[in-house]
């Protein structure tokens, strides 16, 4: 149970970690002005009785918004901002949760002496149940007789219980 507990810890650390990345990042304000400019060109050209005579105006108009500018969000993340702290407690973490795991896998711990002999105590009642009766006990193991037929159960540190036929002599 402590250890389901520490991974659920780890689990929830790399949440939040992953959450107040997410939170930094920014919008970015782009303002826009519009400029435009109009440039209208007349030509007349009128004709009089001996001489022509020609006009051209020219025009340039420019306009300016007068309301607010507009202001347009963006957001953007970069994969290079991230800070060097950020890498290193997310190392912290993963070899945290891969020891976690490791030694959830690789239990190297036994069980303790009475349950050993609790388990090969009912074992042996089970045996004894079906005509065995016992011949001779000894700390994690048994040797058990039904006629001249002769078995010995066992008991290794995990728990696992082994039974084997002995040959007579």
């Amino acid at each position: 149970m402590p250890k389901l507990a520490g991974l659920l810890a780890l689990f929830a650390a790399g949440l939040l970690l992953a959450g107040g990345m997410t939170a930094g990042v920014g919008a970015a304000d782009v303002t826009t002005t519009e400029t435009l400019a109009v440039t209208t060109t007349i030509e007349e050209t009128t004709t009089a009785p001996a001489s022509t005579v020609l006009t051209t105006e020219e025009q340039t108009t420019t306009v300016t918004p007068t309301s607010s500018p507009t202001t347009t969000t963006a957001s953007s993340s970069s994969s290079s901002s991230t800070p060097t702290w950020v890498w290193i407690v997310l190392g912290i973490l993963a070899a945290a949760v891969i020891g976690l795991l490791a030694a959830l896998f690789t239990r190297r711990g036994g069980i303790s002496d009475e349950e050993r002999q609790r388990r090969l105590d009912g074992a042996v009642a089970s045996w004894a149940t079906q005509g065995w009766a016992v011949e001779s006990q000894t700390p994690g193991s048994t040797i058990l007789r039904r006629g001249p037929e002769l078995m010995v159960v066992s008991i290794d540190d995990h728990g696992q219980i082994s039974t084997r036929p002995v040959a007579n002599s």
